[in-house]
């Protein structure tokens, strides 16, 4: 799951640590991080929860908030990629003391970032300020990790700027990797939006596909999806 991280706040938590080998907190640290994200995506609240909060006393070791910053906004890419949308609270009160990056970030996450923010995001982000609608599909599917795709379309989705070749992208991309708890947030936004529009052949094939993630494979009974 490290590779899934989204590299540049990762590669953070470790800053001015990288003398080898890496002090315990930072392994410890990276290590709960990315079995948090694993599990929150997966659909395993508990353990989603228990993680993060390992990861956030290693970094609380080190009594420096722009590291648990960092963190947090992790946490939060992970929410934005599962349709999870809020003012990402944690982060913000560690917000003062976040370097710029993290704060461009931020703004990116919640759709509020401004062309100037471009330089400090992410590569993997940086187009996607300026990108014309028509654009995003292809420019999301070229995107090589897959959470940092997923962050990408869920904060097309919150500038409302996605197309239906967002979703397709966004739904293909957690199918692939397995991760339930945004696949579900995706097929159920996208059946939605397929009875709107009177598509009752695609609603009736995304429900299909619902039914399918919920039951785990189970022939009947259907669960309730993950929260």
């Amino acid at each position: 799951m490290t590779r899934f991280i989204l590299p540049l706040l990762a590669a953070a938590l470790t800053a001015c640590s990288s003398t080898p080998p890496p002090p315990d907190w930072a392994v410890n640290a990276q290590g709960s991080l990315a079995r948090s994200v694993d599990a929150y995506l997966s659909g395993n609240a508990r353990v989603a929860t228990l993680e993060l909060e390992r990861a956030r006393a290693e970094v609380a070791r080190t009594g420096a908030p722009e590291r648990l910053a960092r963190l947090e906004l992790v946490h939060c890419a992970a929410e934005v990629a599962s349709l999870e949308f809020n003012a990402c609270p944690n982060y913000r009160a560690l917000a003062p003391d976040a370097a710029a990056p993290e704060q461009a970030y931020a703004r990116y996450l919640l759709a509020q970032a401004a062309p100037a923010d471009a330089a400090q995001l992410p590569e993997a982000h940086r187009a996607l300020l300026a990108l014309a609608p028509a654009d995003a599909p292809a420019r999301l599917a070229a995107i090589a990790d897959p959470l940092s795709r997923l962050v990408a379309a869920g904060v097309l989705l919150r500038a409302e700027r996605a197309t239906p070749g967002v979703f397709t992208v966004a739904v293909d991309t957690a199918s692939a990797q397995g991760w339930r708890r945004p696949l579900l947030a995706w097929l159920q936004l996208a059946q939605q939006r397929a009875q709107a529009a009177g598509q009752t052949e695609e609603a009736a094939r995304l429900q299909r596909r619902l039914e399918l993630v919920t039951r785990g494979g189970r022939a009947g009974g259907a669960s309730a999806p993950a929260q």
